[in-house]
């Protein structure tokens, strides 16, 4: 069959990408779904800075490539062996497979499946198809998911059933920014209730983050960014504080505002400056997680004795240290209960053509969390 895909042929182009336009809205072939594998119409997508982070080349991937990772969908088709989802079913896409047979899937940590990072890596489905075509050669799927598409092939194991009584602008960022976010300021560094809370980076993962530390009961919660736009909506989704990165003294603020530090920093942003912010503004004995994806070349330095002078902790944080089929419909449920408003990070509800414009939106710092609506 045939289904518009956002194909990129090549990282690195230069910005502004409005202009210069990296991301080519074409017709393609879908093969049909094979074993374990499932047709998938999909309903609304999230634009997220990891996809960002390929066309930069910041996250390198092989060549063509269909973009897309955070989507929720319905079955149209669903191939031999998918037994448990039916014709309409509304499903949630996951950017990590999970084998179920692994050292890490047995251990309970799907986040860390072999099998889905090096079918991830590859750009196939965890089946190690691949389902698209463009002028009759093979096109790669970007974590499996490859969701600014009309349609998607994606592997069993790469969904979560979930209920059809959301709007799926709003279920999409469940996909990646909730599990991401939410997940490692709750499962990952285990928030205890009435900790201070840093949160540096307030995109939509970060926001997210935010979101879970106040659904979690953190006492006193300091918003942290380079853009000073973002302290109005950080204020309105229940931070206390907000601090410029920038400013010189962003660390010694934090601390003031914190009783000498916070027991628990996220870093979000993804660039060394706001990880090395993070460990700075931790307490000693505290806690700093990071669920963001820097360049692969880029390097930590740290005093190696400070993690045993000062008792720290680093963590870092895959998918949220998820389980997405447990997790998904948790935060979904907290949502409904107005307990996680993760409605309020959609900037903008766009459409497929103007996936372009969104990057450059994203890379600007314009934008939070924009939703494609098919």
């Amino acid at each position: 069959m045939k289904t518009r895909i956002s194909l990129l042929q090549e990282m690195g182009s230069p910005r502004p990408y409005d202009q210069t336009k990296p991301i080519q809205i074409v017709d393609a072939d879908l093969e049909a779904p094979g074993p374990e594998e499932v047709l998938v119409r999909v309903l609304a997508a999230g634009v997220c800075h990891s996809d960002l982070s390929v066309i930069n080349g910041d996250r390198p991937r092989p060549s063509p490539l269909a973009l897309g990772h955070e989507a929720v969908g319905e079955v149209v088709k669903a191939g031999d062996a998918v037994v448990d989802l039916k014709l309409g079913q509304r499903v949630l896409m996951v950017f990590v497979p999970s084998c179920g047979h692994c050292a890490c899937c047995a251990e309970g940590r799907p986040a860390l499946c072999e099998p889905g990072l090096k079918h991830n890596t590859d750009g196939t489905l965890l089946s190690g198809a691949k389902r698209i075509k463009y002028q009759g050669k093979p096109v790669l799927h970007h974590l499996g998911i490859s969701c600014f598409s009309d349609f998607a092939v994606c592997h069993r194991r790469s969904l979560v059933p979930v209920s059809s009584d959301l709007d799926p602008s709003i279920q999409a960022v469940f996909g990646c920014a909730v599990l991401t976010g939410c997940g490692a300021v709750l499962n990952t560094a285990k928030l205890r209730a009435g900790e201070d809370v840093a949160i540096v980076g307030l995109g939509g993962v970060g926001l997210a983050g935010l979101l879970g530390a106040v659904a979690g009961g953190a006492k006193n919660i300091i918003a942290i960014d380079a853009n000073p736009e973002k302290e109005a909506v950080a204020r309105e989704l229940g931070a206390d504080h907000f601090v410029n990165s920038r400013d010189p003294d962003a660390a010694s603020q934090v601390r003031s505002l914190s009783q000498g530090g916070v027991a628990l920093a996220a870093e979000f942003a993804g660039v060394m400056p706001a990880l090395d912010l993070a460990i700075e503004v931790t307490r000693r004995g505290g806690r700093t997680v990071t669920a963001a994806l820097p360049n692969p070349t880029d390097r930590l330095s740290l005093a190696a004795a400070r993690l045993v002078t000062e008792e720290r902790t680093l963590l870092g944080s895959y998918v949220g240290s998820c389980v997405p089929s447990r997790d998904i419909p948790n935060f979904m449920a907290l949502h409904k209960k107005g307990k996680l408003p993760v409605d309020r990070m959609i900037s903008h509800r766009i459409s497929l053509t103007e996936i372009n414009e969104s990057m450059e939106r994203l890379a600007a710092g314009q934008a939070i969390r924009q939703i494609i609506c098919f």
